[in-house]
């Protein structure tokens, strides 16, 4: 009686039938006896499972990846258009400004005459045309083309850039510190 004991103690574990359903779970259900080990493979062989099930398909991944970089297309698009249509507002204030103070200083000009000497007024309408002219180049390229240009001449004369963009820097903090001590 005791040899029929022994067979039956060995086929009675149902982990091992379950496991053995696996590849790897058959091979170690061989290899070791039916005793309290037999718990040790199977929560071995669920490990990789629960790896297996964290990494999604590689279709699943593709779709997404897929998707992801299509937003950010998507996204990056919307930010240059919206980019793009602030700077064209920005040089058409800028042309504006350019423009309004070329005629200020024409219409100075004749005060420079009377109060000065005609000469010096006639160097007020050479800068107030040379001011217009300006605005009109400003105007008639697009913010592209204007940035180009920027380029280029940072690119040539690096030194008069920072020069320029300190002073330009310096002013606007004035103004801006000015206008908040007046508010």
């Amino acid at each position: 009686m005791a040899e029929t004991e022994k067979p039956k103690a060995a086929a009675k574990p149902a982990p091992v039938k379950r496991a053995a359903a696996k590849p790897a779970a058959a091979k170690t259900a061989a290899v070791k006896p039916a005793t309290t080990k037999t718990a040790k493979p199977a929560a071995a062989t669920s490990a990789p499972k629960a790896v297996a099930k964290a990494q999604p398909a590689k279709g699943k991944t593709d779709g997404v990846t897929s998707k992801v970089k299509s937003e950010m297309n998507d996204f990056k698009s919307k930010a240059a258009d919206s980019a793009r249509a602030a700077a064209k507002k920005g040089k058409d204030r800028a042309t504006e400004a350019v423009d309004s103070i070329g005629k200020l200083i024409r219409d100075s000009a004749a005060t420079i005459d009377d109060n000065v000497g005609k000469q010096y007024g006639d160097y007020a309408r050479s800068a107030a045309d040379m001011v217009e002219g300006f605005a009109g180049k400003m105007d008639a390229k697009d913010v592209d083309a204007l940035a180009d240009d920027a380029r280029q001449f940072v690119r040539k004369s690096p030194a008069v850039a920072v020069g320029a963009a300190a002073a330009i820097g310096f002013v606007l903090a004035r103004l801006i510190r000015s206008g908040g001590k007046d508010a």
